[in-house]
């Protein structure tokens, strides 16, 4: 008689061991299993982050150059604000009186559709460098490419509350260092026609934000759903002046809150292309 061993099929153990041993087997694939699933899911969220942190950033940073190209260019085909100098022909009467000053410029009427850009924000105190383009809305899409105008607040230069919304972290962070903002600092806005230079309430010499005469704090810390920050008068009541409001996420990393500043206008508005003293060049 003969025998044949099959070694595709070793035999099974047998004995008081075998269950066990199959018991940590089985054990030992299953916390492997779920290791490994735990590192995909590392390497998935740490992806994300980089794309969160960064590459919306750079993302942003071309869609800013590209609307910037965009109002320049728009603004380019506008006549210039400037009325050119008439001279008188030789020979004619002498001018009487010299004619009164030209009022000052009044805020234009601005008609953007969603998504249009159609003014330039300007932070000295972010950087001399500073400035970002602002889009009609403020969903996902128009504040992925910047700054984002609330529908249905006032457009700058107006009486009420010219407010905007931008990312703190990014697709482009352009509120990322907005709590450095003080008391007196300038915001400009730059249009079409004219520039408008905004102050952030509160006091310069103190630097405390909530001793405005108007009532308004010149910064807040609110929750998301408090959206009398960016009523006509910010907090409620009836339209008191020409304000702008900057809203962004708070604390960083965070949308559990909203870092808000309030500024109002400063003087009147300055005819382009001059732009108004102390904007940075």
């Amino acid at each position: 008689m003969s025998s044949a061993v099959d070694l595709e099929a070793p035999p099974r153990e047998t004995g008081p061991d075998a269950e066990p041993r199959r018991r940590g087997d089985w054990l030992r694939a299953l916390v492997r299993g779920v290791g490994q699933t735990l590192i995909t899911f590392g390497l998935v969220a740490l992806l994300f982050v980089v794309y969160e942190l960064y590459v919306t950033d750079i993302l942003a940073a071309q869609e800013q150059d590209q609307l910037s190209q965009q109002i320049q260019e728009q603004w380019a085909d506008l006549p210039p604000a400037d009325a050119p100098t008439v001279t008188p022909p030789e020979g004619a009467p002498a001018p009487g009186p010299a004619p009164a000053p030209a009022p000052a410029p009044a805020p234009e009427s601005i008609d953007a559709g969603l998504g249009d850009p159609f003014a330039v924000l300007h932070i000295p105190r972010l950087g001399e460098d500073y400035e970002r383009v602002v889009v009609e809305g403020t969903a996902q899409v128009q504040l992925a490419q910047g700054p984002g105008h609330y529908l249905d607040t006032a457009m700058p230069g107006q009486d009420g509350n010219f407010a905007v919304a931008g990312h703190r972290i990014g697709r482009g962070s352009p509120f990322l260092d907005l709590d450095r903002m003080q008391p007196g600092d300038a915001i400009v806005v730059e249009t079409a026609s004219n520039w408008y230079v905004y102050r952030v309430l509160g006091d310069p010499a103190t630097g405390d934000f909530g001793t405005d005469p108007s009532g308004v704090p010149g910064r807040q810390i609110v929750h998301p759903s408090q959206i009398d920050v960016i009523a006509p008068t910010p907090g409620g009541g009836d339209p008191s002046g020409a304000y702008l409001t900057l809203t962004t996420c708070h604390p960083k990393y965070s949308a559990a809150q909203r870092l808000v500043i309030h500024a109002r206008l400063d003087g009147s508005p300055s005819a382009r292309p001059r732009p108004p003293t102390g904007h940075p060049p």
